[in-house]
């Protein structure tokens, strides 16, 4: 890892990551894992910045049988990105090490940010429907059974209300916390970040079967 941070400065001066050692101690990764995630950045983001496009392709060459743009564009909103709509890799790092490591209502913040796509601080129906949508277009032939164009909408129906306690027509975190609690499985199958940026999926590795509509039913 250190020989490629180095061999990285020489050529981009513009960027410098964080020394390895400092990014274990802000992460939930050991020095192994960010160097094997760094190394897949570095492949796909060579100047140490990556903005929408660059990110597209990235979840692109996780889900070949599906179309990604969607989710990628919603996920890709939920970073800081500099004046240039970038990010850099010690934000990707960080977001990565939330959704994958850290504790559920870590994970739920990063989810109901996911899912309020205006940032007005509230699920509509529509951001969610929006949301689930691009989550079966990602999946695409992998679901088991296939799924219709409009399974995301009527499942969206289903159980809106469900979440939406109150019944004004829009999702508040304490209201999406409070459906989790119910069972925290749930923040895992919204969360797939973790398996989608580091970990390509091997489709023939009966441990890693494709995933079920059960998991992609629940928004």
């Amino acid at each position: 890892m250190e020989d490629d941070l180095d061999e990285f400065n020489l050529h981009v001066q513009r960027y410098r990551p964080e020394e390895l050692q400092k990014l274990a101690k802000t992460t939930k990764f050991t020095r192994k894992e960010i160097q094997l995630i760094y190394r897949g950045f570095k492949q796909e983001c060579p100047t140490g910045l990556v903005d929408e496009d660059g990110f597209k392709r990235i979840f692109a060459q996780f889900f070949p049988q599906g179309d990604a743009t969607h989710y990628a564009h919603y996920v890709f909103n939920t970073f800081k990105q500099n004046n240039h709509g970038q990010i850099s890799f010690e934000d990707f790092l960080g977001a990565l090490s939330t959704v994958s490591r850290g504790s559920t209502q870590e994970k739920l913040q990063w989810i109901f940010g996911l899912y309020d796509v205006n940032n007005d601080g509230l699920i509509s129906k529509s951001e969610m429907v929006d949301v689930v949508t691009a989550i079966y277009q990602m999946m695409g032939r992998a679901t088991e059974p296939l799924v219709e164009d409009t399974c995301a909408k009527d499942h969206v129906e289903k159980i809106f209300h469900l979440i939406d306690t109150n019944h004004d027509g829009a999702i508040t975190i304490e209201e999406l916390a409070k459906w989790v609690s119910r069972d925290e499985t749930i923040i895992q199958s919204l969360a797939m970040m973790d398996t989608v940026l580091y970990t390509r999926p091997d489709p023939h590795d009966p441990a890693h079967p494709p995933p079920t509509r059960q998991s992609l039913g629940r928004p």
